[in-house]
């Protein structure tokens, strides 16, 4: 095998610098309540088959993430983030569809949902 040896699991991390406050925004992007909490300042969400996101206390760090996660149906998960009153920061357009919405938490974090998707969704659109 050439290249990046391939992961069993993945997960992502996102420091923070309030745990309280953002547990509850990402409880409010994700829809659900953790998966599970390793400990008392680390919560994980499961998006994916063997891929995960959690959030850390790291106040020293926190707002200097970004990660990105390929939604089955973009669509329909850019309008359940609606419904929970989120929209996004920014939203980039890629060809033949492709499009990128990016989200910041409260500390600035960037989380984006990438995708199929057609040109309607959310604010006015630019390329990046």
């Amino acid at each position: 095998m050439t290249g990046a040896p391939t992961a069993q699991d993945l997960f992502a991390g996102i420091p923070v610098a309030d745990f309280d406050h953002s547990l509850a925004w990402y409880r409010q992007f994700f829809g659900v309540e953790p998966s599970f909490y390793p400990n008392d300042i680390e919560a994980v969400w499961a998006v994916g088959e063997h891929s995960y996101v959690y959030i850390e206390l790291l106040p020293d760090r926190a707002g200097r993430s970004m990660l990105m996660i390929m939604a089955a149906d973009l669509d329909t998960t850019v309008a359940a983030l609606t419904q929970r009153g989120l929209e996004p920061h920014r939203i980039e357009n890629y060809e033949q569809g492709m499009r990128k919405l990016v989200y910041a938490d409260p500390d600035g974090n960037e989380i984006s949902y990438g995708g199929m998707s057609t040109p309607t969704i959310g604010p006015a659109s630019t390329n990046n």
